[in-house]
């Protein structure tokens, strides 16, 4: 007779234990409240179950596609600069992280009500977020050219990941599918005719590659994000892999301005290695099935993980 791991005394309580930190950590303390609107209030949704955007943002692999996406939309000083004087990503980082993962729950599993109304919000908050950088330069979170750049740096960074570390990747016609689903939220964001294939999105990234650069606040933000993290002691050895594969991930044009080490044969083995294991890890505790709920997503994650997860 087959033993399933859950058999072994000890290890469902660890799977709890570790499924209640994660969701507590990403979704924040109305996770709950939210998991239970964003998939049991009946209504149209903007995607189906079949679409690629719920693969994808369901899957444990955005955990390392959403940092990444945070080192490489730093090096745009614009972006930077409002992320480091509004965000509040110091001083309330997990606040930060539960809201963005709100958002991404809603948009991608809500009801296309609740969806709207989400954008709302961001579009809302975005009209408040004005400044100069140390440099002299304007900003406007609102201006469409910025959010150009903070959606293509996203969605290239959760497409590459998943492709790495998901359950189930995804054919070429899919990553297209993918890109296709995302601009209706970006167009509904302000973004102005984003990427809706892997041609457009590269072309869309080289283009940006002039204005980018690393300043002051982008490598204080990567080494804030890399090397000292608000997290205990006993969480460090896990999200160090976690950064590690982030990192990797990462083309190398944007590693030197940001002083990010380049070690191709250890990223090729130990670090792919280690998260592949980390993923996995993630994606067996966060299995609703397992906890005895009913499954939201698709069998390969939890609800919007990486700092997604609802």
């Amino acid at each position: 007779m087959a033993v399933s791991l859950l058999d072994i005394p000890g290890v469902g309580a660890v799977r709890q234990r570790l499924r209640a930190e994660l969701f507590a950590r990403v979704a924040g303390p109305r996770g709950p409240e939210n998991r239970a609107r964003i998939h049991e209030t009946a209504g149209p949704r903007w995607f189906g179950p079949d679409r690629p955007i719920r693969t994808v943002h369901g899957d444990a692999s955005m955990f390392i596609g959403g940092l990444r996406a945070l080192l490489l939309q730093s090096l745009h000083p614009l972006a930077m600069a409002a992320v480091a004087a509004h965000s509040g990503y110091r001083g309330d980082p997990w606040g930060r992280l539960q809201r963005t993962s709100t958002f991404l729950a809603v948009t991608t599993f809500g009801t296309a009500q609740d969806a709207r109304e989400a954008v709302e919000q961001v579009r809302a908050v975005h009209a408040r977020v004005a400044g100069v950088t140390a440099a002299g330069e304007p900003y406007r979170a609102s201006d469409p050219h910025l959010l150009g750049w903070v959606h293509a740096a996203e969605v290239d960074s959760f497409l590459r990941a998943h492709q790495r570390y998901g359950a189930r990747p995804l054919d070429p016609a899919g990553c297209d599918a993918y890109l296709a689903d995302t601009a209706r939220v970006a167009e509904a964001l302000g973004v102005v005719d984003p990427p809706c294939d892997r041609a457009a999105l590269a072309e869309r990234l080289a283009a940006y590659r002039p204005e980018l650069r690393a300043t002051r606040e982008a490598r204080d933000a990567a080494r804030f994000l890399l090397l000292d993290p608000p997290l205990p002691w006993a969480a460090r050895g896990p999200y160090a892999v976690l950064a590690a594969n982030a990192v990797a991930l990462l083309p190398s044009w944007a590693r030197s301005p940001l002083r990010l080490p380049y070690l191709p044969v250890l990223e090729a083995t130990g670090v792919r290695l280690a998260g592949h294991g980390l993923t996995r890890t993630i994606r067996w505790a966060m299995d609703p099935r397992a906890a005895g709920e009913p499954a939201r997503t698709p069998p390969g994650g939890s609800a919007a993980q990486a700092g997604r997860t609802l």
